[in-house]
C-alpha cells in the first residue's frame, strides 16, 4: 500500500472454519463441503491471499466467536479507495472463499504435512475374520 498506513478495522474477515469441509454449516461453514478443504489455518488463507494478489493482514490472536478453539483470522481488501478491484477474478467474499478454498491443499506447507502420513506403512492389520464363535 502507497503511502499512509491502511485501517485495517474496515476490512472483511474470513475466518479458516468458513472454508473448513469438517464443520457443518451450523457449526460455520459458508461454503458447500464439497467445495471446501479440510483444516485450513489462518497462515495458509493468508498465503492463498497473496497469492491472489489480495491485500490481507493475519491476526494470530483473534479467535472464531462461536469455537474459540480456532484461532486465527485474516483480514482483507478487495477494492481499491477508487473502487476498483485488486484482482477481477474475485468480486466478492464467497468467491474469495472457494478460490481460497481451491488452493489451500496445493499450499507448500500443506504437501509436507501429507507427504509422511502417505509414504509410512503401518504394521498390517489382522486378516482374520472377527466377531463371536459359534458353539
Amino acid at each position: 500500500m502507497e503511502g499512509a498506513t491502511p485501517n485495517f478495522k474496515t476490512w472483511n474477515i474470513l475466518y479458516p472454519v468458513y472454508i473448513n469441509s469438517k464443520k457443518t454449516i451450523a457449526e460455520g461453514r459458508r461454503i458447500s463441503a464439497t467445495k471446501a478443504c479440510e483444516n485450513p489455518t489462518a497462515l495458509e488463507v493468508g498465503d492463498c491471499c497473496g497469492h491472489l494478489k489480495i491485500p490481507f493482514a493475519i491476526e494470530i490472536d483473534k479467535a472464531y466467536p462461536r469455537d474459540f478453539m480456532q484461532v486465527g483470522r485474516v483480514r482483507f481488501l478487495l477494492k481499491r479507495p477508487d473502487g476498483s478491484l485488486h484482482n477481477p477474478l474475485v468480486a466478492s467474499k464467497k468467491q474469495l472463499m472457494i478460490r481460497v478454498a481451491e488452493l489451500v491443499p496445493r499450499h507448500p506447507g500443506r504437501m509436507k504435512k501429507q507427504e509422511p502420513a502417505s509414504t509410512s506403512n503401518a504394521a498390517p492389520s489382522k486378516s482374520g475374520k472377527g466377531g463371536k464363535k459359534k458353539r
